[in-house]
């Protein structure tokens, strides 16, 4: 699985809930990127919604339930 270090950080966030305005604010960047990598991410882990793609990332081991 080919992720940037960004996608990661943006899945780690959703993992934990946080809306696409509060991953924005976080990372000092638009509500817009966040969008754009969620969106990036949904098709490189072929998830079709968020529990997917939470359920596929830590399937592919991308994350770690703790």
């Amino acid at each position: 699985m080919n992720i940037s270090m960004r996608e990661k950080e943006i899945l780690n966030l959703i993992a934990y809930e946080l809306t696409s305005n509060e991953i924005a604010k976080r990372l000092f960047i638009s509500p817009d990127t966040v969008k754009t990598h969620r969106k990036h991410l949904f098709i490189k882990l072929g998830a079709r919604n968020i529990a997917g793609l939470v359920r596929r990332s830590i399937e592919c081991g991308l994350l770690r339930i703790s």
